[in-house]
């Protein structure tokens, strides 16, 4: 990987005539994340279209399929890195809160599974899975409202692409087996102790110590 020295008059302050291990689009990516007006027809032009797409959509949206800049190809990549930007100009405000509401509740079931599992291996990958989707969702919607550089990482289950599907699911159902597997040892534990209490009897217990005595 090439290395570039950047020498502009932000990072300069910071670390200046440091060499940075980026190539020369990512270091453009970083600098027009600041402002992307310095390229509006460029680099900047995916910002631009996407915090438009974001800030037009009202509370109720303009209506499926409705969006200027989704359905005039105004904004690039629709389907994939900036479909959140596509949500929020058609559905709204409304669209949007339902959305983070429904991320939310996932997340916080899985935190759920995570604290339940039974084992140690088993509360590790219910929170990596749980970091990992929770870290593109943060990216994801941070690129689209122009608070984050542009990443290039999909919405969990709502951007198109096979590779991010099939990791999400796959997540999904190991989340899903670790569930059972704690909800199992429950149910094991459940049925020993209803054995134990119907093996139990008072009558032959008391009869069986006056017989002793």
């Amino acid at each position: 990987m090439a290395t570039f020295f950047y020498k502009s008059s932000k990072l300069a302050q910071i670390c200046p005539g440091v060499a940075l291990p980026l190539k020369e689009y990512q270091l453009k990516r970083l600098t027009v994340f600041t402002n992307p007006a310095l390229d509006r027809s460029g680099d900047g032009y995916n910002i631009l279209q996407s915090m438009w797409a974001v800030g037009s959509d009202g509370f109720w949206g303009k209506g499926y399929r409705q969006g200027t800049q989704g359905q005039l190809s105004f904004l690039p990549e629709q389907r994939t890195d900036f479909i959140f930007a596509v949500l929020s100009e058609e559905f709204g405000f409304i669209g949007v809160i339902t959305l983070l509401i429904f991320f939310s509740i996932f997340l916080i079931r899985d935190i759920g599974i995570a604290m339940d599992a039974r084992d140690l291996y088993g509360v590790l990958i219910a929170t990596g899975i749980i970091t990992m989707i929770s870290f593109h969702i943060l990216i994801n919607i941070g690129m689209n409202t122009g608070i984050m550089p542009v990443t290039g990482k999909p919405l969990p289950f709502i951007s198109y692409g096979g590779s991010a599907m099939w990791a999400n699911m796959i997540s999904v159902g190991l989340l899903l087996n670790i569930n059972l597997r704690s909800r199992r040892l429950m149910f094991n534990l459940f049925i020993s102790l209803r054995g134990l209490f119907r093996s139990f009897n008072p009558s032959k217990t008391i009869s069986s110590m006056l017989q002793q005595t």
